[in-house]
């Protein structure tokens, strides 16, 4: 891990650079605080600028989290038609592209579209994964937990071969998390049982989407992610135990990294 965090701009012995810029689809009157936890860790590891594209009907409440952040809006109260168009403007100002946390009862056919026609790489978290696996999955990186893992197991059989055919990367998060790229699998043992609380995973795809920002290859950010989230969760469950929340945890991203 070493060599990975070594590699990113601003830390010991890289070279300052441009952090990149992160865009995060994502929100619904159910989960409005789900794009805000994405785009708060892809700050606090270490992303220039992020942006939340949600909803004309919760953009207030988004915009209200945090001054941290840039908030814009597509019409309407659900991710279809012309939101499309908006999320492909945040993909050409962005250097990454999640979508999918708390994005309920989006159309299937609107994320596939995004995907595809993005050209940065795109982080499939939450509800974006099931529809998402009808798009070009060649520049992806998917961040399921156990539940999702099954939308993929039932459509491709295995994680493994999802990234065999698709060339995604998989990083599942669990007891052990498990990272697959080409195929091959490796595991991630940082963490604590504190991290499933609400909010873990949609952290998990911010700090990736960061990474990949800042320059890092698809495979090696999804190892470096899953490191960086179980550390963190352990530096905030030392101090909040089984109390902590994502916010925790995303406060401790520094640290680790440092």
């Amino acid at each position: 891990m070493e060599r990975l965090l070594r590699s990113l701009p601003g830390v010991s012995g890289a070279t300052q650079g441009d952090n990149g810029q992160v865009g995060v689809i994502g929100g619904s009157v159910e989960y409005p605080g789900q794009p805000t936890i994405s785009a708060l860790a892809a700050l606090r590891t270490g992303t220039d600028d992020a942006e939340a594209l949600v909803s004309e009907e919760i953009y207030g409440v988004v915009a209200s989290h945090s001054p941290n952040l840039l908030v814009d809006r597509f019409d309407g109260e659900r991710f279809e038609g012309d939101a499309v168009d908006r999320a492909l403007e945040l993909g050409e100002w962005a250097d990454t592209l999640v979508i999918g946390p708390g994005l309920v009862d989006a159309d299937p056919a609107a994320i596939s579209e995004t995907i595809t026609h993005t050209e940065v790489p795109v982080v499939v978290d939450a509800l974006a994964i099931g529809p998402g696996m009808e798009a070009d999955l060649s520049n992806t990186v998917f961040t399921p937990a156990s539940e999702e893992e099954e939308w993929i197991t039932e459509e491709y059989g295995s994680i493994e071969a999802l990234s065999k055919e698709t060339d995604a990367v998989i990083a599942l998060t669990g007891d052990v998390d498990t990272i697959v790229a080409d195929g091959e699998r490796t595991t991630n043992e940082t963490g604590t049982s504190a991290l499933t609380v609400a909010g873990t995973g949609d952290t998990m795809a911010g700090i990736i989407a960061s990474l990949l920002a800042q320059g890092m290859n698809r495979a090696d950010a999804a190892e470096l992610g899953a490191w960086i989230l179980g550390k963190s969760g352990e530096l905030a469950s030392a101090e909040y135990g089984n109390g902590l929340v994502a916010t925790d945890v995303i406060e401790r991203i520094p640290d680790t990294l440092h």
